[in-house]
């Protein structure tokens, strides 16, 4: 509840009861007049503390609020602590920051990102400066085909601010470098003051190629850290941050070099299957000819075959068929003989009715000829017809006067009747 109610505040105060553990950590009490809290600063953060403090000695600590669980006692658990009396210098950095933030000048939009392959890297620092040294050692060591351009200015003093700008503005308008560090070592809030100054800030915003601002320790902030468009929280970081190793750019090219080789000899192996299977495909007009022809003298023995087998199978059953009728048919052989003896009896029969046939009709013949009455219209007789064609046969039938017609054996005569006698008794 303490550690989540109230934040990060600067607590002022006397410097009582100090202890410096084998450790590194500070344990100590802050006091005044009517008040003392227990305090403890741990180790990592009291490495950059640029003093160490002694009995009695007013400081302000930015600090939060916790508890220490086995007394059962809230203490103080300090992130950085100052000497006195900064705190006006820590109030005008708040009023410059909150101006500039107005303006704009700190939006992340306006930020430009790292170039990665940096060819010639800017840096604005004083010659004297560790940092100097230990940025020249960290590019020597990570990059050494980089160029280096210095711009020598003080970065504490009197009127040292309007120098580094002075340094910014003279490396933009050169415009020789990739990219820009401003950078100087860890100190005091007063040392690191030039850095806190709107002209310093105005000429980072300005300059024309990236800026990487690397000012005092990790815990420190300045208003250049805000205008930059990186912040680094060392010096030797900025000169990381600006520059990746030649080993790993190597590493990396060799990895894409071999990717792409990989990828070239799969593309190959690809294109080389392909090539393969076309030709393999494209026959000449004679091998696809020939090729044809065996296809077609397959299908015709097919075919062929095809044809064949269903008359052979037809021809079978058809065998089959007429042995199963020879053994269902009945012994004709003996039936045979006796018909061929009934037909000889029958013809030998027929013969002699036939005769006997032929002898009677002739006797009939001979006798319908002497009945025939033409035979009788020879010996000189007549047939006398009426005029209807009937036959008169007594005179009463015969009317004077009237015609009748004569039949003789050689042709008609039409006679005329003048009277007609009955027959005498």
């Amino acid at each position: 509840m303490l550690e989540r109610n109230f934040p990060l505040a600067w607590v002022s105060g006397e410097i009582s009861n100090f202890t410096r553990a084998a450790s590194g950590h500070w344990y100590f009490t802050l006091k005044d007049d009517a008040a003392q809290v227990r305090a403890v600063m741990f180790r990592g953060r009291a490495q950059y503390a640029d003093f160490i403090p002694r009995e009695g000695d007013k400081v302000e600590v930015r600090t939060l609020v916790t508890l220490y669980a086995p007394r059962g006692d809230y203490q103080l658990n300090v992130e950085s602590i100052r000497r006195a009396g900064v705190g006006n210098l820590y109030e005008a950095f708040l009023q410059l920051k909150e101006k500039l933030t107005a303006e704009g000048l700190f939006d992340a939009a306006r930020k430009r990102p790292v170039p990665q392959f940096a060819r010639t890297i800017g840096i604005v620092t004083s010659p004297q400066a560790a940092a100097l040294r230990d940025i020249l050692i960290t590019l020597r060591r990570r990059a050494p085909h980089v160029r280096v351009v210095l711009y020598p200015t003080p970065v504490q003093g009197e009127g040292s601010a309007q120098k580094i700008a002075q340094a910014i503005a003279t490396a933009s308008a050169r415009a020789e470098c990739d990219i820009l560090l401003v950078c100087r070592g860890g100190g005091s809030i007063e040392d690191l003051w030039s850095f806190n100054h709107e002209a310093v800030a105005r000429a980072i915003a300005a300059c024309v190629m990236p800026v990487i601002s690397g000012v005092g320790h990790e815990t420190d902030f300045t208003i250049a850290d805000f205008a930059a468009d990186l912040r680094a929280p060392t010096p030797t970081a900025a000169a990381e941050l600006a520059a990746i190793p030649l080993a790993d750019w190597i590493a990396t090219i060799e990895t894409h070099a071999h990717a792409l080789m990989r990828a070239m000899r799969r593309r190959l192996g690809d294109s080389a299957q392909s090539l393969d299977w076309l030709s393999r495909r494209l026959v000449s007009p004679a091998s696809h000819i020939s090729h044809e022809r065996l296809k077609l003298r397959s299908r015709q023995l097919r075919l062929a075959h095809a044809t064949r087998l269903p008359l052979n199978q037809a021809r079978f059953s058809l065998t089959q068929l007429g042995t199963r009728l020879a053994a269902h048919l009945p012994d004709t052989g003996a039936h045979r003989l006796r018909l061929a003896e009934n037909m000889r009896r029958m013809t030998h029969l027929m013969g002699t009715d036939a005769a006997q046939r032929r002898q009677a009709l002739a006797s009939l013949s001979s006798q319908l000829e002497l009945l025939n009455p033409q035979r009788t219209l020879e010996r000189g007789y007549a047939i006398v017809t009426d005029e209807k064609g009937r036959i008169v046969r007594a005179p009463r039938d015969i009317h004077p006067r009237k015609a009748v017609t004569i039949r003789l054996a050689e042709g008609t005569a039409e006679v005329g009747i003048a009277s007609v006698q009955p027959a005498l008794e």
